[in-house]
């Protein structure tokens, strides 16, 4: 079976043609400025890539147009549209209504819309997209929801609740609800099979780590704390997020220059994490080679991420009571030698030992932690798109 594999934004669309047979993927691309003048189309197949300027006003010209550019020309992979088995989409915010994937029904995309409040930004064109695919493949194909928060809804309440007034998490739905959640569970499932232990066995902490980044306590299995919170805001710093902070830094920023609750939210979100404390800018890459020059801010900043994460580590392992493997995920995770080798040091205490050797020459999912290092220390490739697959073929079966 072919499950089309869909990523909902606002003015993009995101897509991914799996082959569940083999799990190969047949073609990808993306569809840019939906709705806005000067629209394009980026389609890779067969080990090329075809870009295409289109005006899509909605999504639904953008599926129009991805199907076409999958079904003929020198991108065809299929003959036409009834070769797609089901469409599966990623949905950013499940609220507490979906602890899994689930089939869309009008239901579902009630719930959908209900939560929509908690993600405001990534829910309404979430939904738009699965209405547009609806529109275009019509009812005979089955489409399913994987939500980003669901695996994270295994969190036991002394994790997931806010010390404010409970009434806020009762009427309003203030909590920790975490997100990523399909790369941790996807990266926490492989870093099993790698060991060749069952996931109900071991105690890991999965750490993705890119432009967007978060690190999640996986306890036999489930995920029993994670590091951002009620929005991706919370956690470690990233590209421009500050990630946790005191909350009186926003009153007292307020006070201090009579800003409001937006221009702080923005400034918070967008101006802040490495971009803000380097001054240079919000891409790794860009730190790590300003820190190698002797750039201070650059250097403090990559130093302040380092102790982030192994704070993240340390205090995760005393949360489950012991550590067996810490995975490294995502962009910076998979890419970046120097935040794994710094990550790493001081770790000793846990039992983790790092192989600065391994570390350097590894590819694809490799192990950097030395013989014997008690807690192994993995770098593991996520595949989210492939996780939706998976869950979309395993709904409709």
């Amino acid at each position: 079976m072919k499950i089309l594999v869909i990523n909902a934004g606002s003015s993009s669309l995101k897509y991914q043609l799996i082959d569940m047979e083999n799990e190969a993927v047949m073609c990808k691309g993306l569809c840019e400025r939906i709705g806005i003048d000067g629209g394009t189309v980026i389609h890779k197949a067969k080990g090329q890539s075809w870009e295409t300027s289109v005006e899509m006003p909605t999504h639904a010209e953008a599926f129009s147009k991805m199907l076409e550019l999958m079904s003929s020309g020198e991108g065809a992979v299929i003959a036409d549209k009834s070769e797609i088995g089901a469409v599966g989409h990623r949905v950013v915010h499940g609220g507490e209504k979906f602890t899994a994937s689930a089939i869309i029904t009008n239901e579902t995309l009630a719930g959908i819309e209900s939560v929509s409040n908690l993600a405001p930004l990534h829910n309404p064109p979430q939904i738009q997209g699965i209405r547009s695919a609806q529109q275009v493949f019509g009812p005979s194909i089955p489409q399913a929801a994987v939500f980003d928060t669901a695996f994270h809804q295994t969190m036991p309440p002394t994790a997931y609740i806010y010390a404010i007034p409970y009434e806020f998490y009762e009427n309003n739905g203030v909590r920790r609800y975490g997100f990523h959640g399909t790369s941790h569970r996807y990266v926490s499932a492989q870093a099993a099979h790698f060991l060749g232990v069952p996931s109900e066995n071991l105690k890991i902490v999965t750490c993705h780590l890119g432009n967007g980044s978060s690190i999640t306590a996986v306890d036999r299995g489930k995920s029993i704390d994670t590091s951002m919170g009620l929005t991706p805001l919370a956690g470690i710093l990233m590209g421009t997020r500050s990630g946790d902070i005191d909350p009186s830094v926003v009153t007292f920023i307020q006070e201090q220059t009579g800003m409001d609750y937006k221009e702080v939210n923005n400034l918070l979100n967008k101006k802040s994490g490495l971009l803000g404390v380097s001054g240079l800018s919000s891409d790794n890459r860009d730190i790590e080679e300003a820190a190698r020059a002797g750039n201070v801010r650059a250097a403090l900043v990559h130093s302040m991420l380092f102790y982030q994460i192994k704070k993240h580590i340390g205090a995760y392992a005393a949360a489950m009571n012991g550590l067996d493997c810490v995975v490294f995920t995502g962009g910076i995770g998979e890419n970046s030698r120097r935040v794994r080798k710094y990550t790493c040091r001081g770790l000793e205490f846990l039992g983790l030992h790092y192989d600065d050797a391994k570390n350097e020459s590894g590819e694809g999912t490799f192990d950097i932690s030395t013989e014997y290092s008690r807690v192994r220390v993995l770098v593991i490739p996520t595949n989210e798109e492939l996780m939706i697959a998976r869950d979309t073929l395993e709904l409709i079966q």
